[in-house]
Parts: C-alpha cells; structure tokens; sequence
C-alpha cells in the first residue's frame, strides 16, 4: 500500500470528521464521520461554503474571519482549537470541539478541520448539572428540615428546662409550705394550751388579772391561726381563678377611715395609725373588698415589724392622673438581699426572727392589685421601716364618669 492510500484509509475511518476547504472556505473533502455527523451526503457538501455547517452568527461571519487572518495573520483558531456549535441538515445545532491546521503548498494553501462531537459529553454535562441542581435543592431542604429539627430540639429543650425550673421552684414552695405551716401552727396551738391550762389554775385562785392575761393571748393566738387559714383560702382562690375584680363606686376617705378605726383596734401599746388624704375628690370606681384586703395586709405587716410606741402613716393621693395608696412605717424594714424575693409565695424576710407570718400576704397583695390593673412598688430599708405603695391609673376608670362632672 503506497503512502497516499495509507492517509486515505486513516482519513475514511477515523472516528472523529475531518473536512478540508480551501483559502475561500469552499469545502473540498468530507470523511465519512463528518458527513453521518452533519447528516448530509459528499455531493451535497463539496463545493459548499464551509459556512453551511454554521449557525448565526458565525454563518454570516466566517468569510471575514478567512479574510482576516489572511489579511493580518492573526490566528484565533488555527493551530490553537476551541468549542464552536455547528448546524447539521435538520437545522439541529449541536457542539463539538474544532482543531484546523493550515497546510501550505506550493501553488495554494488548504486548511484541514478536526471535528470531535461534545453532544454526548455536553448531554452528561447537563444531566450532571441538572442532578446536581436537584441535589442542592435536596440538601438545602434537608438542611432546612436540620434546622427546623435543632431549632424544636432546642425550644423542647428550653421547655423541658423552663418546666424543670418550675418544678424546682414548686419543691422550695413546698419546704417552705411545710415549714412554715409546722411553726406557725404549732406556735400559737402551744400558747393556746398553756394559756387554757394556767387559766383553770388561776380561776382556782380568782386571780382575773391572770385570766384576763391568758385569755388576751388565747385571742391573739386564734387571730394568729384565723390570718394563716385565710391566706391559704385566699391563696387558694387564686389559684384556682376564683377571684375577679368587680369595680365599683366610693369614698376612698370614708373607705380608709374605717380601716385606720378597725386595724387601730389590733395596734400595740401605744401604736397609732395616722390616716391621711390628698387630693380636690374623693370618689373612686375600684373593687373595695380586694383593695380593703391589700390595705388590712399591709398595716397588719406595719404593725407586727414595728414596736411598741411608734407611728404608722397611711395616706391615700388622689389626683388627675392615679390614685395612691401608701403605707409607711419606721418598723425592723427589708434587708436589700431579701427585697427583690418579697412577693414569692411563702418568702419570708430572713430578719423576721420569731415574728409569726405565712409569707403568703404580700404575694396576695400583688396578685389582687394586678386583678385591679395595678402596681405595687416597696422601698426599705433594714431598721429604718418600710413604703408600700398601691398605683392605679385614672385611665382604669378609678373615678366613676357619673361623679366626674358633680
């Protein structure tokens, strides 16, 4: 086989389509593979412009780009090869990647394209692309599904720990209820016995004077017991969401003189409870049994932290913008420790020492002040007494509209 054949046998079956043109861009040879590639047969193709087997815009232009580089030498594909798209009979476009060599004769120069079809490899590329694609959207719904599922771990987390704390809390408010009820009620049971017990002696003895005596402090005992179980019942109440203020219209100067004469009556030797008011009216539009219950809580704490001898002021401000209630004593006061705890249920203040208590009434007082719309503010200071104040704003309709215009 003599060299010619030998080129023209390679050229036949190469498996890639190899096609010739001339310096004009007429197509003068086709390989097989070249002609299954574009669909065409040799006779339709040879003689051709080469830019038949272009789509736009290199259709149109590829007659410029012979005659620039023919004209500058600039090579922008010869020698160097790149992807380009082609267009076979059908109108189809499909890509390949094409090589050209320039070979020179004597007489003319002709130029030989290599032409790999990418149909396949750019089909791999897309579905590749295309998996891809739904793997991101996978991984970003798992992902967010992730999120979700640590975002919920970590709420159930902080509710398990929310109800954790709360069931710690509920452990303290039961030692403290056990321990309270067991001195307070053992306390004034004791002094009830003893004094039942000393009265049959000095009744023997028609001592009065000693009767008198035991018999005062049996009644205090009582009272001591009667506080505690209306805390409870109070409390209890609450609890259950049986307490609703009910407003109602009146005199908060003959409201509060009447609890300065009845909590008067429960004074030590000598105490005195200064009742004073401020303000151009007097008519309130508010639940009179919750807030007489806050008033009694609050002096009856007034009395029991203060001596013997000595003065408790309580004053009501009435003005244009809220009603005030205050009471004010010079009493053991609140060590600064313990202040920001007054209002928990069964807290009692650690310098409190033997005075009685069920830590129940300041948390009573705030809750019933709440059912109102109300405040409650507490300044002290360790044996210097004690201000409590009761707000309550005009806008809550303290003042009853039918009286705001006598």
């Amino acid at each position: 086989m003599d060299r010619s054949k030998f080129l023209d046998a390679i050229i036949e079956n190469a498996i890639d389509g190899i096609i010739t043109i001339d310096d004009k861009g007429i197509i003068e040879h086709l390989n097989p593979a070249a002609l299954e590639l574009f669909g065409y047969t040799k006779e339709e193709l040879v003689g051709q412009n080469i830019a038949v087997l272009m789509p736009e815009p290199d259709h149109s232009r590829h007659d410029g780009y012979l005659s620039r580089y023919e004209h500058t030498g600039k090579k922008n594909i010869i020698g160097i090869g790149r992807e380009v798209l082609g267009k076979r009979k059908d109108s189809s476009i499909f890509p390949f990647r094409l090589g050209v060599s320039e070979i020179k004769f004597t007489d003319r120069k002709i130029y030989t394209g290599f032409i790999h079809d990418l149909s396949k490899e750019k089909a791999n590329e897309e579905q590749i692309k295309s998996y891809t694609e739904k793997l991101e959207v996978k991984i970003k719904e798992r992902t967010r599904d992730l999120v979700k599922l640590v975002s919920e771990l970590e709420t159930a987390k902080e509710n398990m720990s929310v109800l954790f704390q709360k069931e710690k809390e509920l452990n303290q408010l039961k030692t403290r209820f056990v321990s309270m009820a067991s001195h307070e009620f053992r306390t004034p049971l004791s002094s009830i016995q003893l004094s039942a017990s000393l009265i049959d002696k000095y009744t023997i003895k028609q001592d009065a004077s000693s009767v008198e005596k035991h018999t005062s402090k049996i009644k205090n005992s009582i009272n001591n017991l009667t506080t505690i179980l209306n805390d409870f019942l109070s409390l209890e109440k609450l609890e259950a969401g049986k307490v609703e203020a009910s407003a109602q219209s009146f005199n908060i100067i003959s409201f509060a003189e009447e609890i300065t004469e009845e909590m008067q009556m429960m004074t030590k030797q000598n105490q005195h409870i200064i009742y004073e008011h401020t303000g151009l009216t007097a008519e309130v539009f508010l639940d009179a049994n919750l807030l007489k219950n806050c008033i009694i809580n609050l002096i009856s704490n007034s009395i029991k932290y203060s001596g013997e001898d000595t003065l408790i002021q309580f004053n009501t401000i009435l003005n244009s913008d809220e009603l005030a209630l205050e009471v004010r004593d010079n009493g053991i006061g609140i060590p600064k420790a313990d202040q920001h705890s007054l209002f928990e249920p069964f807290f009692r203040a650690h310098n409190t020492g033997d005075i009685p208590g069920t830590g129940l009434g300041l948390n009573i007082v705030q809750r019933y002040v709440g059912l109102m719309n109300g405040t409650v503010s507490c300044k002290s200071e360790q044996n210097h007494g004690t201000v409590f104040t009761l707000f309550f704003k005009i806008s809550n309709k303290l003042i009853n509209p039918s009286k705001s215009h006598e």
